[in-house]
């Protein structure tokens, strides 16, 4: 009878434990420029904000700033199911589309964006040490453009090094297709520039993972694009540069994607607080 009781004991606590699950809360439309910035443009002020969804009963949790796709004429900040209740923050981020703005405004906003979450993440319990970049296709361009080319982060008091981890899904590598296009170069003409990811290849740039879809099903040349760009950081000494490419998946390939996105956060996580 003892064992019994012992035994109900043990299946009440840990059922008691089991429900006791974190608490998530999201706050929207958060402006992410100051407020000077904001008087100045009208579009600015408009488009300019972020949502952030965030553990509420857990500290010095891991965040992830995410970037939506469309090309960067189109799409709308998100929060991604798929990255909910895993223990971490995610800010989902609206930034300036052309042809209202010219498409390099979507990388200063980006760089905003995380400027912002580097200031102020801790005011909700995270860990500025572990904000992590992530983003799909025009998102994953953003994450590597503002990962690599330190300028963008600079002019925000930010040095792009102190991000955890960047993972960009599908982005593009070379010049975006709408910068060529603003300055009439067709989308079938690469060009690598100084608004490429490709141009800022380093060795002490954050850990690197690419993921893409299958080579034969993705946008044009957007799996090659980012071998491409493996490989050019590893010539370069960089020794955490990683390439998955998702066979069978074309561009929309988000999906089968986000569990390596979760699992590169948890283990660089796992790394930098194992060093502390």
């Amino acid at each position: 009878m003892k064992k019994l009781i012992v035994l109900l004991s043990f299946i009440f606590i840990a059922n008691l434990s089991f429900s006791q699950k974190t608490d998530y809360e999201t706050k929207s439309n958060i402006q992410y420029y100051n407020s000077v910035i904001n008087k100045s443009d009208s579009y600015i002020n408009e488009r300019c904000v972020l949502d952030i969804y965030y553990p509420k009963n857990i500290k010095n949790f891991a965040t992830i700033v995410w970037f939506h796709g469309g090309g960067l004429t189109g799409g709308n900040k998100e929060i991604p199911d798929a990255l909910k209740n895993k223990g971490f923050a995610i800010i989902g981020v609206n930034y300036r589309l052309a042809p209202k703005a010219k498409a390099a405004k979507a990388i200063e906003d980006a760089a905003a964006a995380v400027a912002w979450a580097f200031h102020n993440i801790s005011n909700y319990g995270g860990d500025t040490s572990l904000i992590f970049v992530s983003g799909h296709s025009a998102g994953g361009y953003l994450t590597s453009m503002i990962g690599l080319d330190k300028k963008w982060l600079q002019k925000e008091g930010i040095d792009a090094n102190n991000i955890a981890g960047l993972i960009p899904f599908s982005g593009q590598c070379i010049t975006h297709f709408q910068i060529r296009k603003e300055n009439g170069i067709p989308d079938t003409q690469p060009v690598i520039d100084t608004f490429a990811p490709l141009y800022y290849v380093r060795a002490d740039a954050p850990p690197l993972l690419l993921i893409t879809g299958d080579r034969e099903l993705e946008m044009l040349g957007r799996y090659e694009e980012n071998a491409y760009l493996a490989r050019m950081m590893k010539v370069a000494g960089h020794k955490q540069t990683k390439l998955f490419e998702l066979d069978g998946y074309g561009h929309g390939m988000t999906e089968p994607g986000f569990p390596l996105l979760v699992n590169e956060v948890n283990r660089i996580t796992k790394e930098i607080q194992t060093k502390k």
